[in-house]
Formats: C-alpha cells, sequence, structure tokens
C-alpha cells in the first residue's frame, strides 16, 4: 500500500479498488453481508447520474411510476425462463410478524405465517405486468411507457461494492407495445439513450451490441447491452435493454382489442442500469491518488481552498474565496475554510474525493485580483483572474476536463482491443487484459467451455457492422457472428 493508503492499481487491482471507495466515503459495509450503506459523497454522485437519466427518459416520453416491493410468489412461477433465471437469487418474506423468544430476543411468530410467501423483487417484470393486465384494454391505451426507480433485491454470494451486491439502486423501464416493431424500436432506442448517457456524462465509451442466447436477460426473446472498458481491461456490462416480446403479456394474459376489433397479445420491453455505473466510474478514471470524476457527476466540481498564515490574513481571503464561490453559482462549488487542516491535507482530501477543478487563494491571490487553480487531471497549476471571464475559463476547463477523461478512456479501449483469429491466440494473450473480437459459431455448449477454461464471456455481438472475415476461432465452422470476448465483472 502506498503512503496515501491506497494499493497501487499496477499491485492490486481489486484492492486498489476498494481502497479508493474507503478514501472517498462513497459507501460503507452493512451490518447485513452483501449489502452496502451508501454515504453522502457516493450518493450524491448516483443523485446526479439519476438527474440526468431521468430527464432523457422523460424527452423520450416516458413517465415515473412505482410498484410493491413485495411480489407473490406465484407471480414469479407464471414466466417460466424468469423464475428458472431469479430462483436461486430470491429473499422470501414467510411471516407477518415477530414475537418473543423464550431465550430472548425475537422470532417469527408461528401464528403468523403468510398464506403465501412474498417475495422482494429481483426485478418487477411480473408485479407490473400484472397491473397492466388490469390497464390495458384497447389500442387507445398503448403504448404505456413508465419508469421505476427503485431498489432491487438478488441475494448474491459473491459481492464487491457498487459492481455487485445483494441490494442496490437502479431504474427499471417497462414498456407495453400494440406490434413487436414498436417495441424492438423501443428496445433499440433505449439503449441509444444508454450509450449516450454513458459517453457524454460518464465520459466511459462503450461498445453496444446484442447478448447471445445463453447471456440473455430471463425471459427475454433479445437482450441487448452496452460493454465499458475497466482499466485493467476486463469488461463491465453497464446497460441492459431487452426485447420481450408477448411471453410477459401471454403469462399474465394482457392482451387489447386491435383497431381490426380482434383481441391481441401486447408486446413488452423492459430496460435498466443500477449503482454499478457509479462503480464503472471509480474502475474507469481513477488513479492511484484516488477517485477520479467527470465534472458531470461530480458532487462538488469546484472547491476553493483558501490559505491565509495568522488570524490577520484569513478575513480577507476568505471573503475574497465566497466571492469567487459567488461568481461560480450555477456550478457545485465548495469553499473549504477549515481551521483545523492544513492547506495540504485539503488538497489531499479532495483528490481523493475525486473533485474536478481546486481553486487556491492566498494573500497574493487576492492582491493580484485572481485564482490559482489545479485539475485533478492533472497538466499543472494555472493562474485565472477573477473578473468578468473567470466563469467562461472555469466552464472551460471543466469542460476540457471532461473531454480528457472521454479521450483517455477512448484511447485506451482502442489500445486493448484485439481481434484474434486462433483460440489458442485468444488463450495466449487473455491475461493481458482487453477485449477480443472474433469470428464465431453461436455455440452454447462451446461458449460454456470457454467460460469453463478461460472465465471469459460472450460480452456481446457489437452492432458496429463488422462481419466474419473467416472460419470460427474456435471450432473452424464457418461463422455466424462476430463476438466480443472478454473477462467481466
Amino acid at each position: 500500500m502506498a503512503d496515501n493508503g491506497i494499493t497501487p492499481r499496477a499491485k492490486d487491482y481489486s484492492q486498489w479498488y476498494l481502497d479508493v471507495i474507503q478514501a472517498a466515503e462513497l459507501c460503507d459495509y452493512s451490518p447485513v453481508k452483501g449489502s452496502m450503506v451508501l454515504r453522502p459523497h457516493g450518493f450524491a454522485v448516483w443523485d446526479l447520474m439519476k438527474g440526468e437519466l431521468d430527464q432523457r427518459f422523460k424527452d423520450t416520453g416516458h413517465v415515473n411510476a412505482y410498484f410493491p416491493l413485495l411480489i407473490p410468489v406465484s407471480f414469479l412461477s407464471k414466466e417460466a425462463e424468469h423464475v428458472e433465471g431469479f430462483a436461486k437469487e430470491c429473499a422470501v418474506v414467510t411471516h407477518h410478524r415477530l414475537r418473543a423468544a423464550e431465550g430472548g430476543g425475537v422470532e417469527p411468530d408461528p401464528t403468523a405465517r403468510l398464506e403465501e410467501p412474498l417475495v422482494i423483487r429481483p426485478t418487477s417484470e411480473t408485479i407490473i405486468w400484472h397491473m397492466y393486465g388490469k390497464w390495458i384494454q384497447s389500442h387507445r391505451d398503448l403504448p404505456i411507457l413508465i419508469n421505476q426507480w427503485a431498489n432491487i433485491v438478488r441475494w448474491e454470494m459473491k459481492t464487491r461494492p457498487f459492481l455487485r451486491t445483494a441490494e442496490f439502486l437502479w431504474q427499471e423501464g417497462h414498456t407495453a407495445h400494440a406490434t413487436a416493431a414498436e417495441a424492438v424500436d423501443e428496445t433499440k432506442k433505449m439503449l441509444g439513450v444508454y450509450a449516450e448517457f454513458a459517453e457524454t456524462i460518464l465520459a466511459c465509451p462503450v461498445i453496444p451490441g446484442v447478448k447471445s442466447a445463453s447471456e440473455r436477460f430471463a425471459g427475454a426473446v433479445d437482450t441487448m447491452c452496452i460493454e465499458a472498458m475497466m482499466q485493467n481491461g476486463w469488461a463491465l456490462q453497464a446497460g441492459t435493454s431487452h426485447f420481450l416480446g408477448q411471453n410477459f403479456a401471454k403469462a399474465f394474459d394482457v392482451t387489447f382489442t386491435g383497431e381490426s376489433g380482434v383481441r391481441e397479445h401486447v408486446w413488452a420491453t423492459s430496460w435498466g442500469v443500477s449503482t454499478r455505473l457509479v462503480g464503472a466510474v471509480i474502475m474507469t478514471h481513477s488513479d492511484d491518488t484516488g477517485l477520479v470524476l467527470p465534472p458531470a457527476i461530480a458532487p462538488i466540481q469546484v472547491v476553493i481552498t483558501p490559505i491565509w498564515k495568522g488570524e490577520g490574513e484569513k478575513a480577507a481571503v476568505v471573503a475574497f474565496a465566497e466571492q469567487v464561490a459567488a461568481a461560480l453559482k450555477g456550478l457545485r462549488v465548495k469553499v473549504d475554510a477549515r481551521d483545523q487542516l492544513k492547506p495540504g491535507a485539503k488538497y489531499f482530501e479532495w483528490e481523493r474525493k475525486g473533485v474536478p477543478l481546486r481553486l487556491e487563494i492566498g494573500p497574493r491571490d487576492v492582491a493580484q485580483n485572481s485564482v490559482f487553480a489545479a485539475p485533478r487531471t492533472g497538466g499543472g497549476k494555472f493562474g485565472i483572474p477573477v473578473g468578468d471571464g473567470l466563469r467562461a475559463a472555469v466552464d472551460a476547463k471543466l469542460a476540457e476536463i471532461q473531454a480528457t477523461l472521454l479521450a483517455r478512456a477512448r484511447e485506451r479501449m482502442a489500445a486493448r482491443t484485439f481481434r484474434v483469429q486462433s483460440y489458442d491466440e485468444f488463450k495466449a494473450r487473455l491475461d493481458e487484459g482487453g477485449f477480443f473480437l472474433v469470428n464465431w459459431r453461436d455455440d452454447a455448449e462451446a461458449e460454456a467451455k470457454i467460460k469453463e477454461e478461460t472465465k471469459a464471456t460472450i460480452r456481446c455481438y457489437p452492432l458496429d457492422g463488422q462481419a466474419p472475415d473467416g472460419p470460427c476461432f474456435y471450432s473452424g465452422r464457418p461463422a455466424t457472428h462476430v463476438a466480443l470476448f472478454a473477462r467481466a465483472y
């Protein structure tokens, strides 16, 4: 571990990730194994992501609603693939009351056993499609375009903060349509929303694609995804959009009367992203000093640190710092005028918390009517005059930091994306970390064997128009796809 308490990435990438989270005070472990407490700084990052996404959903015609946390067990049984996909992850409520236990403490009251157990939602398709069955009667009721912001419980055995936890926050869109074409268009549209958000707001380049049959969402006809590359070359699924066909409509008997007067089953989609996006940002941008945040989702975009020696200088420097903060109204700005910390300790703290831009102000800066700026992305400090051009200069620097982070991530992805022709070459290079594009013949059994041998999976079939240029890299048979393989979180 380095002197700053953060293990270098090159030494232990997994520990580095945990150290960055702790140093930035993003989350903490809860008393329930596998669950985490989102600390204010971590929740603020998610809240900013949520605000950006929510506006995009509304701009594309969606509205928010909320559905129950508890779902009757029988609902999950109605769609066979769905129950199979989530059965091992479900937390089940069996009693509605506790009583005092003989040896002290409490226990479930045997007389309060529920007639039907309830599942804590692992996802909400079943309860939502039950409700859609009540709401949809005619083609005039369609489309329904609803999003829900909620918590989810999936009883994961191996957890990692933000990336995989027993309970997490997310959004889940659920839409109902009169035709398959409309539902497919919705699936593609929302994937595009996620890809644009990832690149412009998170500064994370992604590869949009279609999942292989074995990697599809349980109950979906097709699953589309965006895959991001972390700094160690591993993939992270950053968002999914599912074309559900008529599977859930048939399971819950959701039909409508079409314009011709014939009753038809509804066509469906669902799509979602979660707090794992916080993990994606950490592992895409942060360094051995600590967290690095794109300005678009930084809870504090600019921190102003007044510097003084003795009480005689303090008043003037702090007053000037407040004047600078007022000139930056509209940005997320903090003036750190704490007496108990020296300037170096403040710099250290805000660097670890990922603040994109630090403005230093000492007596000399006050005299010169300027500030000294230090970007979190490096490149050296520079002065900015305090006047009419201050806000424009700070805005420009924040935009530059955002663009720099995206450019660095794009360069990294380009440098570590490889086209390989043989399975031997793939295995030989896999430990380098990276995305491996291969000619592939769709074969679930072969896919399972590769995963068992290498821990790598098909992340997606990229939607970039690439076509196979030779036989399958694994079987030598005629290829059906270009597949993106990688190890993944």
